[in-house]
């Protein structure tokens, strides 16, 4: 059994920290929504009212909010993990953010005694619920090694990639490949259905080929049903393919499709998207082919 404080529950933090209370450790919730806490206090664990109150006693602390600025906030604002956490405490911060500020943050933490993994996760929402996530983890080894039985209640692919600064790397790239596939699929949707194709068949038999993918799997539900309920919204989206544009500009590394669905993720935004699910991309396919449905 672990004290374990987790600060964010929105749509992956939630059904993450309910499986870490089901498994038996003791978990403090905290997010800026109150209402969010239910699902954790309904599985046996508690709603904190700060993140010290969340931290206090806490042997790890696990971060998810939405943006770089959102876990400097959390780690190393006012009233902040680093200012109450107990020396010694491991600090997992699930959030997908810059590369740079993960490791700017691991160096502040590393200097205050504290020990510190990057652990963005893939899975989306489902992924979250089920315990199916991918977890690539950046930090040291014998950190990662000591977390492993965590991640592996949250997740199904937990690897260790590399130092601090790595699982957002790792996790960039894995934005820019489900960006572009779901930028492919939303393409083939709609091209099929101007043929007058049975979509549903035929994104059947494509799933069975070489066009198969987790993607389709996933999302071809939202997009024959034009449901984008959120499961990782296209606001989210946007943010993390600036941070593959910018992260491989300054590698000097030329990423092309990754540039062009970049711009395709913005349009979508720019639309009024931002807050549907990632699968709403085919709107924007939808608009430059002259049928938009509203």
């Amino acid at each position: 059994m672990t004290n374990i404080a987790f600060i964010g529950l929105g749509i992956m933090g939630s059904p993450m920290a309910v499986h870490l209370a089901d498994a038996g450790h003791n978990v403090a919730g905290l997010d800026r929504t109150p209402e969010r806490g239910a699902p954790l206090v309904e599985a046996g664990g508690r709603y904190a009212t700060s993140v010290a109150d969340a931290i206090k006693g806490a042997d790890v602390i696990c971060v998810m909010v939405p943006d770089s600025p959102d876990v400097e906030d959390v780690l190393a604002g006012e009233d902040g993990v680093f200012q109450h956490a107990e020396t010694g405490s491991l600090i997992i911060d699930f959030s997908s953010i810059r590369p740079d500020v993960t490791q700017q943050l691991a160096e502040q933490a590393r200097a205050l005694g504290f020990r510190i993994l990057d652990a963005p996760v893939s899975g989306g929402e489902a992924g979250a619920k089920n315990a199916a996530l991918s977890i690539m983890v950046g930090g040291d080894a014998d950190d990662f090694e000591a977390a492993k039985p965590l991640f592996d209640v949250v997740g199904k692919t937990v690897v260790h990639v590399g130092p601090s600064g790595s699982g957002q790397t790792v996790k960039a790239a894995n934005q820019l490949i489900v960006a572009a596939n779901i930028q492919a699929l939303s393409e083939a949707v709609i091209f099929l259905e101007a043929f007058g194709v049975d979509t549903k068949a035929a994104l059947d038999v494509l799933g069975g080929g070489l066009a198969g993918s987790s993607v389709l799997n996933q999302k071809k539900e939202n997009m024959l049903g034009r449901s984008f309920q959120p499961g990782f919204r296209i606001d989210l989206h946007h943010k993390d393919m600036g941070i593959v544009t910018a992260a491989a500009r300054e590698a000097g590394v030329a990423v092309p499709l990754g540039s062009l669905v970049a711009q395709l993720v913005a349009s979508a935004r720019a639309n009024g998207d931002g807050g549907l699910d990632h699968s709403a991309l085919l709107r924007g396919v939808e608009r430059l082919s002259g049928k938009a449905s509203g």
